[in-house]
C-alpha cells in the first residue's frame, strides 16, 4: 500500500490496495488505522464490488467499532447497516442537500467515523469537501481559546436537514431524538488533539449567560450567537479543506471527530447514490 498526501492540511489517498483485504489483514487494517488518524480523511478508487462486497463493507467499518443506524436513510437490503444515501432526480426532496456538519452531533453519541461508497455518480459535480477542526482550533486566535474554554454548545437535527421535513415527521424524530450537548472544543479520545466542535447543527452556548460574558439584559443573544457563528465559519477557511471527485466506486473513511464535510450540490438532477457505513461513537469530552 502507498500512501499519497493530498494537501498540507488534510486527506490521502490509498494506492495499491484492495479494502476487502483490511477485513482480513491485521497488519494492513492497522496501518490503514494509523494513516486515518494522521490525515483525517482517507481515499480510494476501484473499490468495486467484486473487489469489495457490500458485506466486507460492512465488515471493514465493523472492525472500527458498532455500526449505527439512521432515523431518514434506509439500509441496503442486502447489508442492513450499509446506509443507502441516494438522490433521485424525480424526488424535490433530494434536490435538499446539505451544511457544514460532523456527523450525528445531534446525538449524545455522534458517529467516531464513516466508510462511503460511490456507486453512481454524476459526470460532473458532486465533489465531497472536509476539513480538518484540529487545525481549525489550533489556528484560532489565543484570546478566542481563552474565551470558548469550558464553553458547552447545544446541538439540534432542528437548523440543518429538519427544514426539509413536514413538521409531523420533524416533532416525531424531535421527541426520538432531543437536543445533545457537547463541548465547543472537544478532545480526541486516542490523539489527545484538542477539536473546535460546532458545526451546522449547534443553535447556541448553554452556559454563555454569565458575569464575564453579559453586561445587562438579553445581551448575551448578540454576542453568543456572533461567537457561534464566527467558530462554525471556520470549516470554511480553504486551508484546512480538501475537495475529492467521486467516481464509481471511489470510496471516503474519515474520522469524523476531527473533521466536517459537506457535499456540494452543484450537479444537475440526475442519480448520486452512496452507501455509507457509520460507526458508533462515544460522549465527545
Amino acid at each position: 500500500m502507498k500512501i499519497e498526501q493530498l494537501t498540507c492540511a488534510i486527506g490521502a489517498e490509498l494506492l495499491d490496495v484492495n479494502l476487502g483485504d483490511a477485513v482480513r489483514d491485521d497488519g494492513l487494517f492497522n496501518a490503514i488505522y494509523d494513516a486515518l488518524l494522521k490525515h483525517k480523511v482517507l481515499f480510494l478508487r476501484d473499490q468495486t464490488l467484486d473487489k469489495l462486497s457490500r458485506q466486507d463493507h460492512m465488515a471493514f467499518a465493523q472492525r472500527l467499532g458498532q455500526l449505527e443506524t439512521h432515523p431518514m436513510a434506509p439500509s441496503h437490503p442486502e447489508a442492513p447497516g450499509l446506509v443507502q444515501i441516494y438522490k433521485n432526480p424525480d424526488s424535490p426532496m433530494d434536490r435538499y442537500e446539505n451544511s457544514w456538519h460532523c456527523d450525528g452531533t445531534w446525538r449524545e453519541t455522534p458517529a467516531l467515523g464513516c466508510v462511503l461508497r460511490c456507486i453512481e455518480s454524476p459526470a460532473v459535480g458532486g465533489d465531497t469537501m472536509w476539513a480538518n477542526m484540529v487545525l481549525a482550533y489550533d489556528k484560532l486566535p489565543h484570546h478566542v481559546k481563552q474565551e470558548i474554554e469550558g464553553l458547552i454548545a447545544n446541538h439540534s437535527f432542528n437548523g440543518s436537514f429538519a427544514a426539509a421535513m413536514p413538521i409531523e415527521q420533524r416533532l416525531k424524530m424531535k421527541a426520538q431524538y432531543p437536543d445533545a450537548e457537547h463541548p465547543v472544543v472537544r478532545t480526541h479520545p486516542e490523539t489527545g488533539e484538542k477539536i473546535l466542535f460546532v458545526n451546522a447543527f449547534a443553535t447556541h452556548f448553554v452556559n454563555y449567560h454569565n458575569k464575564q460574558h453579559v453586561r445587562y439584559g438579553q445581551d448575551y443573544n448578540k454576542g453568543g450567537s456572533d461567537l457561534l457563528q464566527y467558530l462554525i465559519s471556520q470549516a470554511y477557511v480553504p486551508e484546512y479543506q480538501v475537495r475529492w471527485r467521486w467516481k464509481p466506486y471511489s470510496m471516503a473513511i474519515w474520522d469524523n471527530r476531527s473533521t466536517q464535510h459537506y457535499a456540494v450540490m452543484d450537479y444537475p438532477p440526475c442519480h448520486r447514490k452512496m452507501e455509507r457505513a457509520a460507526i458508533i461513537g462515544d460522549k465527545p469530552f
